[in-house]
């Protein structure tokens, strides 16, 4: 699948929602595909462009991030793997990517600046390349070996404890000074360039199925529930960095490093401290030159903030920490054919043009697909079927058309589709907007079975027993129009029983997977319902203010109908904004979304949304920033107010609580003196922080 790796700036507020939208489906999509099915479409390094563009445009439109965005997820489920599930008590998290040396100087300006370090300071920064396999921690107690898990989403993996007991690389009891009771190792399984090559081989000689690549090879051969079939296959182990310990041996990573080396766990050999962006930069230039040479395949260079004390100041953010980057090596081209444009309609009725290529390899991994994005992308490129093109692989990894090799001659236009392939309704672009949708809304079969397909998605209603060739079968056969008869399924027991491949079993487990769904979360079910620019954040978000689904309903109506009060009570919220407004006054204007609305919640009941706040003197109130903070950062301060349980508004309101006041405050220190409201100073903020602890 292509993505457009153009720069956002020219993208319209509506056209980035959209297209994060978009990016959402796609990349759970291929998730669910490598990490729950072992059958990838494409490569599994294609997760990293699409973060990349999906990142640019969140970074230009914060207040649309939304939650199954890729900037909120890690890894994938593990679902129902054979493999027993472990719970990371410290979370495996991801790396944000770059691909310019810009992006790496901006990296370590945002670094100085969430720290507040001057300029004259120096940032020494680790930088080491970036491996190509599966990430595994593998814990210590006492010295020995007790349990090893894939990342999985982050949270939960999978056990794979009796495999790695057969990856030399991995001591089974570790020794000598400064073992910690507890200590999670954690790095990368991977398999050499020779191996692998040996490994297809043989597959091909046994007449078995293909690895695409080392990492897959990697992934399918620790992932075995028989560990007789790990131990045959050439497994390798290096270490990265650490997860739970009782002690931390030293004060730096790369201190740190070395003491996981002297316990006998393999590192990368390109392992430095650098002082100076200059210093990265010709690093990521050396290694990249010795790339074609290393046994082992890398895909960049990961760079982490060297001090152990900064890297606690700067935390994380959603999936991904702040003190730590890979900057990635540049994309493969090659020619093919464009050979067909077939037309792919959305759960939000978008008409997404997908080029079918002649297949051709593109930095090892064969593309046969690329989306078009819209119609005006197929113009600027001026392709039609039969047009010689140059795909490249975007950040090394996302397929995408970069220009059309075929003579500039005068030719029919390509004609973009006027009504919809799937149901028969127009298609239209609004006024302002390049995407072409469907009109058809609810009656459009594409529309409602993928809005059914994510009401019930994991990040959403999550009813288990709801998979997507169930809900395919349920709706043609009348029984699943829409969310509310979800709840209605009990009634027709006898009828499920009746259709092939059920059970008594299956079919109890699936209603009481329903049923158990009748008070559901709100904040789920708001963003189950897919209103556009509602994603999981900000649905809580929105319940966090409001509570309860008719308390937003009525504050959405009432801002939509010119109420001031109502539209800044709503936009006051951090990270919303009149998008957001806009979006929820066009769902609750059409008449057919009321009646779903109310259908819905006329068998379900879901309570007041309750937030979970940390025991400290802020919690579960709003406190705003103002002026400039000495020392640390805006960010850092938000950060700060979130850990303890508050929430970090952007505006003063009369439901702000408390406002922390720098010099240079202006409008909203008076505001915030007009309604009465606790000012405090940044000591005065620090003393909080520390009586929280």
């Amino acid at each position: 699948m292509g993505i457009d790796q153009s720069p956002p700036v020219d993208i319209s507020e509506a056209d980035a929602a959209k297209e994060l939208m978009r990016l959402a489906k796609a990349i759970a999509k291929h998730d669910r595909l490598y990490h729950s099915k072992d059958d990838p479409e494409i490569s599994d390094q294609e997760y990293d462009a699409l973060v990349r563009r999906n990142a640019a445009l969140e970074a230009q439109f914060p207040h649309l991030v939304r939650e199954d965005s890729p900037s909120k997820k890690v890894g994938h489920a593990v679902g129902s793997s054979p493999l027993g599930k472990v719970t990371h008590e410290v979370r495996m998290m991801s790396l944000d990517n770059g691909f310019s040396d810009e992006e790496i100087h901006e990296w370590v300006a945002r670094v100085r600046r969430f720290l507040s370090l001057p300029e004259d300071e120096p940032v020494p920064i680790t930088a080491e390349d970036k491996i190509d396999g599966l990430s595994c921690s593998l814990r210590y107690e006492a010295g020995k070996l007790v349990r090893a898990a894939t990342r999985g989403d982050g949270q939960v993996g999978e056990d794979v404890t009796a495999n790695v007991a057969h990856i030399a690389d991995i001591p089974q009891e570790i020794g000598g000074d400064h073992v910690p009771d507890i200590f999670e190792v954690r790095g990368e399984v991977y398999m050499s360039k020779q191996d692998f090559a040996a490994l297809n081989a043989a597959q091909e000689e046994a007449g078995a199925k293909l690895f695409a690549n080392p990492r897959n090879a990697a992934a399918g051969s620790l992932r075995q529930k028989d560990a007789s079939v790990t131990a045959k296959r050439p497994l390798r182990f290096w270490a990265y960095g650490w997860g739970t310990a009782s002690e931390v041996p030293a004060n730096t990573q790369h201190d740190v490093m070395r003491q996981i080396e002297a316990w006998g766990f393999p590192v990368s050999p390109f392992l430095k401290v650098t002082d100076t962006v200059e210093e990265m930069l010709a690093h990521y230039a050396e290694i990249g030159r010795q790339r074609p040479d290393l046994p082992y395949e890398i895909d960049g260079v990961v760079y982490k903030v060297d001090r152990l004390d900064w890297q606690q100041r700067l935390g994380f953010v959603a999936k991904a920490p702040r003190w730590a980057l890979a900057h990635k090596f540049p994309a493969e081209q090659a020619e093919t054919t464009l050979e067909a444009i077939d037309i792919q309609v959305g759960r939000t009725g978008k008409l997404t043009p997908v080029g079918r290529l002649a297949p051709v390899m593109v930095g090892g991994v064969t593309v046969t697909n690329v989306t078009l994005h819209n119609r005006d992308e197929i113009e600027r490129l001026g392709v039609r079927p039969g047009d010689r093109v140059v795909v490249q692989r975007a950040g090394d990894v996302i397929p995408q058309v970069v220009r059309n090799l075929t003579p500039e001659v005068e030719r029919e236009p390509y004609n973009f589709p006027d009504t919809c392939p799937e149901c028969g309704s127009e298609a239209v672009a609004e006024e302002g907007e390049v995407d072409v949708r469907c009109t058809g809304g609810l009656i459009c079969p594409a529309q409602r079975t993928e809005r059914l397909k994510h009401f019930v998605s994991r990040k959403a209603l999550d009813i288990d027993g709801l998979g997507e060739k169930t809900i395919d079968q349920f709706f043609a056969l009348g029984w699943l129009e829409s969310p509310a008869d979800i709840f209605r399924l009990r009634g027709r027991k006898d009828a499920i029983l009746a259709l092939e491949g059920w059970q008594d079993k299956s079919v109890d487990n699936l209603l009481a997977s329903v049923e158990s769904k009748r008070e559901p979360d709100a904040a789920r079910l708001l963003f189950g319902l897919g209103i556009r620019h509602v994603g999981e954040v900000t649905a809580r978000d929105l319940l966090k203010n409001f509570q309860t689904l008719p308390a937003l309903r009525k504050a959405a109506e009432q801002a939509c109908a010119g109420d001031d009060e109502a539209f800044a009570e709503i936009t006051s919220i951090d990270g919303v904004g009149g998008a957001v407004v806009e979006a929820l006054g066009d769902f609750f204007h059409e008449a057919h979304n009321v009646e779903v609305w109310e259908d819905l919640l006329s068998l379900v009941s879901p309570p007041p949304y309750v937030v979970e706040t940390l025991d400290s003197p802020v919690a579960g109130k709003t406190v705003v920033f103002t002026g400039k903070l000495a020392t640390m950062s805006r960010d850092e301060a938000k950060a700060q107010a979130e850990r303890l349980g508050a929430k970090a508004a952007g505006s003063v309101s009369a439901k702000t609580d408390l406002l922390v006041a720098g010099p240079g405050a202006g409008s909203k220190l008076k505001k915030a003196q007009e309604l009465g409201i606790k000012v405090i100073d940044e000591a005065g903020w620090a003393d909080i922080v520390e009586e929280a602890g």
